[in-house]
């Protein structure tokens, strides 16, 4: 779950602009992790996240240790109890990208330092506030706004969801019917949302998701260990590709916007749309790099003083 509260989020985000602007204009003015170490468990492989997050962690001035599949015994001859225990004692923090969900319960159930969920397959929160920040700093707020998603019912859509109520945006999303979100953080972020004064509204079709949109998103349809559904997948999603066209015959906004976490395929998003000004796609990508240093910062020390 996306498990911060409005305050919370708000200070994330405050601290992640704050070391945008500070660091972009020097860049080793702010170094309060020296001598801290990270490791980073990466069951999948990504450029955004590992890079963004090693970047950071140095510029902030810790060591930052990638941890792949092939370089530790997790999942092999050590169990995730064994893991979390032997490497809480060599570093202050850890991020892990893992398939199951579960994984990330166990990590934190047994670490004793803090673990971040850099994605499983229910959520991807790092993901969620570099597109918080993304927003904000093209639309100035997120609050009132409306997201439309149009694609798999994914561990992002499912983020999107979760932080509805306290980004106090709706959401309104469309997939292909058996790709649907989780029933039961749907159930939990409806309830959430109406008690936040926002909406959440399901539909197969993406004419309808778009509607009155000022955010568009889409995600690839085929994630990582699904290479055998890709056919039956990309036939599923037929008509879901974010295009100009789609967005005005659906009536998004004039002046609406779009969001793709990459990697991106053409069947999901046009050239037309992805390389356009609407697309805020390569400030999307550069803003993990911001988010993941203030949720270390948040975790490490507190916050941050700017």
């Amino acid at each position: 779950m996306f498990a911060v509260t409005d305050k919370e989020l708000r200070s994330l985000l405050d601290i992640s602009h704050s070391l945008k602007k500070r660091l972009r204009a020097d860049p080793s003015s702010y170094t309060p992790l020296v001598g801290r170490s990270m490791a980073m468990i990466f069951q999948k492989r990504s450029t955004r996240t590992r890079v963004s997050t090693e970047s950071g962690f140095a510029q902030l001035g810790g060591h930052a240790l990638f941890l792949g599949s092939e370089d530790i015994q997790l999942g092999k001859n050590e169990s995730m109890l064994d893991t979390a225990r032997t490497l809480s004692r060599f570093n202050d923090v850890i991020l892990a990208r893992v398939y199951k969900h579960d994984d990330i319960v166990e990590l934190c159930k047994h670490a004793t330092v803090p673990v971040i969920n850099a994605l499983s397959d229910a959520h991807h929160p790092l993901q969620g506030l570099a597109d918080l920040m993304t927003i904000e700093q093209h639309l100035k707020t997120t609050q009132g706004l409306t997201i439309a998603w149009i694609g798999d019912g994914n561990n992002i859509l499912q983020t999107f969801l979760t932080m509805s109520s306290i980004g106090h945006f709706n959401v309104r999303y469309a997939t292909p019917k058996n790709y649907e979100p989780n029933p039961a953080i749907l159930e939990r972020a409806r309830k959430e949302a109406a008690a936040a004064g926002v909406s959440i509204t399901a539909t197969n079709d993406p004419l309808e998701a778009v509607n009155g949109a000022d955010v568009i998103v889409t995600d690839t349809w085929v994630s990582m260990g699904m290479e055998k559904e890709e056919l039956e997948r990309k036939k599923a999603f037929s008509g879901y590709q974010v295009t100009e066209d789609l967005c005005k015959r659906g009536g998004a906004k004039k002046d609406w916007k779009f969001l793709h976490c990459m990697p991106r395929k053409k069947e999901e998003v046009s050239d037309e749309v992805f390389y356009s000004p609407r697309s805020l796609v390569f400030d999307e990508a550069e803003n993990r790099k911001w988010t993941v240093m203030a949720v270390t910062l948040a975790q490490l020390l507190g916050g941050a003083d700017l």
